[in-house]
């Protein structure tokens, strides 16, 4: 019989710590070497390895911890038909009188809750998904780049006492106002300048990666799983795209508490004995799926309506899927008016929305006849 051995990668950004070790032992897995921190180098280190343990690299079984460097390794080995699975770090156990931290250590560590069977695998999204998501996000840096600037300004027009009386802030009334806004000091006058055309160059840039997103919809896989989400109230196409970006296939999850555990909107608990502890929210996970999905469920504050815009967006889609997005409106409206008659406060109220939302869009996925595509890394 072959054998089998388990590899454990320690991955840097210069360098790759490798471990191994055999199905079945007991013994502490053996430490290999280091290599660079390429992908070339890792795929020469394991070729080596191979060689040594007398078998092909396509039998290797490797992992290595999630990080900053990404998925390119684990697609690349993919692409050499080496098992390869990603584990998540923050869902790895570790004994709490561990002082000691070593690349040598942590790749010998690797190799062995990867033989024992104690990691917690994490998806490696498909080459494009992540490119999809990669320009979500960096829309979403350009609006956090755009409340930045306005808040700036804020700051600076009331450091010297200039207060806008119009009803609302960054109208065009308001840009207006600041644009023939003189003050008395010529280098100020300079600054402010600076803050609008900061604030103007954010609003540019924001847009242009909007509509990047939507020219890119049209030749995206998942293209009606989004057109689905937009059915619903409080989906546009940015919100829609950015979420099933960050989230992917939810078939995966077999029931939406796991989803809602996923994305951290489940209350942290503390319970011992007769005593039981509930806190905020956990906040692990996903954060920009998270974040989108809060800002999403305030729409549901108003009362249940088919508006002249969802009604377009709703156009082309099936009869189950326009009976949820009825149902989802009822039921979180109902659900957002008794938790304020309760007296609880509007961001705890929000949350408890969010929270509820995901079921909807799990069973958007997964209980209705959607063309989901079967995406490979």
């Amino acid at each position: 019989m072959k054998k089998k051995y388990y590899i454990g990668l320690d991955v840097h950004k210069d360098s790759i710590a490798i471990a191994y070790t055999q199905a079945g032992s007991r013994a502490v897995p053996t430490y290999h070497g280091e290599c660079g921190g390429s992908n070339l180098a890792a795929e020469r280190a394991l070729r080596a390895l191979a060689k040594k343990l007398g078998v092909t690299l396509k039998e290797l079984n490797v992992c290595y911890e999630a990080g900053p460097t990404g998925f390119v390794l684990a697609r690349r080995l993919r692409q050499l038909k080496v098992h390869c699975v990603v584990m998540s770090p923050s869902k790895t156990e570790r004994k709490p009188n561990e002082r000691i931290k070593t690349d040598k250590r942590d790749a010998r560590n690797i190799a062995k809750l990867f033989r024992n069977g104690d990691i917690v695998e994490v998806r490696v999204p498909p080459a494009l998904d992540e490119a999809v998501r990669d320009l979500c996000r960096a829309r979403t840096d350009a609006s956090d780049d755009l409340r930045r600037a306005k808040q700036r300004l804020n700051s600076f027009l009331l450091r010297n006492g200039f207060r806008y009386s119009g009803k609302a802030r960054w109208t065009p009334s308001h840009m207006r106002y600041l644009r023939h806004l003189t003050l008395p000091d010529p280098v100020q006058n300079i600054v402010l300048e600076e803050y609008i055309q900061a604030i103007d160059d954010a609003i540019e840039r924001q847009q242009r990666l909007a509509e990047q997103m939507k020219g890119l919809l049209n030749d995206w896989e998942w293209e009606p799983v989004v057109r689905a989400l937009m059915a619903c109230k409080g989906f546009q196409e940015v919100a829609a795209m950015t979420l099933i970006a960050e989230l992917g296939d939810l078939r995966r999850f077999a029931h939406p508490r796991q989803l809602m555990a996923f994305l951290g909107l489940v209350p942290d608990e503390h319970s011992s004995g007769t005593k039981r502890r509930q806190g905020g929210i956990t906040k692990c996970g996903n954060s920009h799926a998270r974040w989108m999905l809060v800002e999403c469920s305030q729409h549901y504050r108003k009362a249940p309506k088919v508006s002249a815009a969802l009604s377009r967006r709703q156009e082309g889609q099936s009869k189950a899927v326009k009976e949820l997005a009825w149902r989802m409106q009822n039921r979180l409206h109902s659900r957002y008016v008794k938790l304020k008659m309760r007296g609880k406060r509007e961001n705890k109220v929000i949350v408890a929305i969010a929270r509820e939302l995901c079921a909807f869009i799990w069973e958007l996925q997964n209980k209705i006849e959607l063309p989901i595509p079967a995406t490979k890394a």
